[in-house]
């Protein structure tokens, strides 16, 4: 009989990016250091992240941090539009200027999403097989980390759109066998001083 364990399932966005997105600026090192010493102690198994630049810098400056921890990269894990909403999903008021965001990026990378969202839900979520749980960090951007919590709460497709995430912030979920899914953190900065914790989220969303 095959058994299943809990995963803890650990996300974060990328530090933050130079203008160009060729890597990070020395904000965002500091940030990546920084969530690697929070982390230090974690049981993590693997870091997990994606192809561009910005990600891929970030988690290798985390996994200098977490002794024989591996680093991965995995497209699944990249920047795209994870789901398209149709008009009639979303809220009359806003439709429009969801919509329009939307149209910012090439229909190529909206094309793709919807699959790679799909092939990351399946690498990533859920219980494990074995009897350990098993504890990832997946270094991502903010769609992807905002279409994962959605999944988790059960909300509508759409509602990944208005999750915004902080560079280096970290939010952390456990899928256990036979119980929904739990988010015990949310994109959580105590990591980060307070001049390192806004970069990254609009200006109204600053508290």
């Amino acid at each position: 009989m095959t058994t299943s364990a809990p995963r803890y399932l650990y996300l974060t966005r990328h530090g933050e990016a130079t203008p160009d997105e060729t890597g990070l600026t020395e904000t965002g090192r500091r940030q990546a250091a920084l969530l690697g010493e929070r982390l230090r102690e974690a049981p993590l198994t693997a870091v997990h992240h994606g192809p561009l630049a910005r990600a891929a810098e970030t988690a290798r400056l985390v996994g200098e941090r977490l002794a024989g921890v591996p680093v991965r990269v995995a497209e699944a894990a990249g920047d795209y539009v994870p789901y398209q909403p149709s008009r009639d999903e979303l809220p009359a008021d806003s439709a429009d200027a969801m919509l329009g965001f939307l149209e910012r990026f090439p229909a190529e990378e909206r094309a793709r999403g919807a699959a790679l969202a799909a092939e990351a839900a399946a690498r990533f979520t859920g219980p494990v097989e074995g009897d350990e749980p098993v504890h990832e960090l997946v270094v991502t951007h903010n769609f992807l980390v905002g279409w994962l919590v959605r999944a988790a709460l059960d909300a509508p497709g759409w509602r990944w759109m208005g999750l915004n995430h902080a560079n280096a912030g970290l939010t952390v979920i456990r899928y256990a066998p036979g119980r929904p899914p739990a988010l015990l953190l949310y994109n959580d900065t105590g990591h980060l001083p307070a001049p390192l914790r806004w970069t990254g989220l609009p200006t109204q969303d600053h508290i």
